[in-house]
């Protein structure tokens, strides 16, 4: 039964019961119950839960303690057996003037990283002594790129001219199976005798991959059916879904937004313990490593404070993989202030959709002012803002040579002793 998984394969799932195919040596393999305890209902997962501690001898009090109803997760996870906790902290105030977040700021962060929150804090400290953080929004859209397949160079080459016509009827075939994703333009990538081309989406407050993926592949069948192709594959690896590529700086693969300051030369001193120019070299010279390390931008930290937004707030979290590639930026300016900004072209969020509803999530975004429709831009100008915060804490630690001894007072870098 190609494409299922073995929970999926199993007809019995009775605990203790030998089910599904003989593993190596014989032995037959022993599936997580599902098929019948295939709801979401309490006693369901609770059975599960029992199910598993007989088999592996743990206790699971803390997985079991949870406030998410279970009958909530159907559509996020499957086998569910609880949920998962990790440390929520507050960070702030952050003062950001954008175009769609406007004004002073508390943000959530998930993390078990110590001295993570007091790092970002400080951050926002300085940057709303020194007025706030400017943020905008540039683009705003998602992508598919599929490959098509023809029999020659030719072929291929006719396809890339003749698809802008029939541009109109792809887009309606498209968003025939959507109410929210439209369809903005198709990009097309000739390689060889084949065909790259990516399907450009607005998809408004949700990161809608899944949305835009089912849109595409009705809009491809009806290209297969019209022209020369012989076939297509609906991913091709160019959008670069969860996963670091250079074709991500130029943005379209979610938001690109940006976030600058100006910091007066006292605050920096003051709030980050270096002046503009000991932070301005401290860059200059780490540009080096991220050019041998052949590195796809240039930041600090961005994937700490996407973890710790992204799991607080109910995101996609493999989505930092893309997200955190975006380039970091410090100069001196000729009164000897610092301006600090960061551009993260390819930032992939939500407020409505996939986890963002669900218990601690909505919360979070609650916090911030953007749970619900309508608040996806101003969720993004506020992340920019805070991994500026982010990129000033940490690169102003390493400059000024703090960065050790704060991990050392803030974070647990040695195990707990026993009981």
């Amino acid at each position: 039964m190609p494409g299922l998984t073995l929970s999926e394969r199993n007809t019995s799932n009775e605990p203790g019961s030998p089910n599904g195919q003989p593993a190596q040596g014989g032995r037959p393999l022993e599936l997580v119950p599902r098929m019948k305890w295939q709801g979401y209902a309490n006693r369901h997962v609770e059975q599960r839960r029992e199910w598993l501690a007989e088999k592996t001898g743990s206790r699971l009090i803390h997985i079991g303690a949870h406030s998410i109803s279970s009958e909530e997760m159907r559509g996020n996870i499957e086998n569910p057996i609880g949920a998962a906790q990790t440390p929520l902290g507050l960070a702030g105030p952050l003062l950001v003037n954008g175009t769609h977040a406007n004004g002073l700021f508390y943000v959530p962060l998930a993390s078990t990283e110590g001295a993570l929150v007091r790092s970002y804090e400080r951050g926002m400290v300085a940057l709303t002594r020194a007025g706030g953080a400017t943020a905008r929004l540039h683009i705003d859209e998602n992508r598919v790129s599929p490959v098509f397949l023809f029999d020659s160079v030719s072929e291929a080459y006719d396809f890339t001219q003749d698809l802008p016509a029939d541009f109109e009827t792809i887009r309606s075939e498209a968003e025939s199976t959507t109410h929210h994703g439209k369809l903005r333009r198709l990009e097309c990538q000739p390689v060889g005798r084949k065909v790259i081309v990516s399907f450009c989406y607005f998809t408004a407050d949700a990161q809608g991959m899944n949305m835009i993926v089912k849109a595409t592949e009705q809009a491809c069948r009806w290209i297969v059916d019209h022209t020369r192709a012989r076939r297509f594959y609906v991913f091709s690896g160019l959008d670069s879904e969860k996963r670091p590529s250079g074709a991500l700086l130029a943005g379209g693969k979610g938001k690109k937004v940006t976030a600058g300051a100006l910091l007066p030369r006292e605050t920096v001193k003051s709030h980050l313990h270096v002046n503009p120019e000991e932070l301005v070299e401290m860059w200059q010279h780490t540009i080096l490593g991220h050019l041998q390390a052949n590195a796809i931008g240039y930041n600090g930290h961005y994937a700490n404070g996407l973890a710790a937004i992204f799991i607080a707030c109910g995101q996609d979290v493999a989505n930092i993989v893309n997200s955190a590639v975006g380039i970091t930026n410090f100069e001196v300016d000729e009164r000897g202030s610092l301006y600090a900004s960061v551009t993260i072209p390819s930032l992939c969020v939500a407020t409505v959709g996939g986890g963002t509803s669900l218990g601690t999530s909505r919360e979070c975004l609650e916090i911030l002012g953007c749970a619900g429709s309508g608040h996806a831009a101003k969720f993004a100008e506020i992340i920019a803002a805070t991994l500026l915060a982010g990129e000033l804490s940490m690169g102003a630690a390493i400059a000024s040579g703090e960065f050790v001894a704060a991990h050392e007072r803030y974070g647990r870098n040695k195990p707990p002793k026993s009981v």
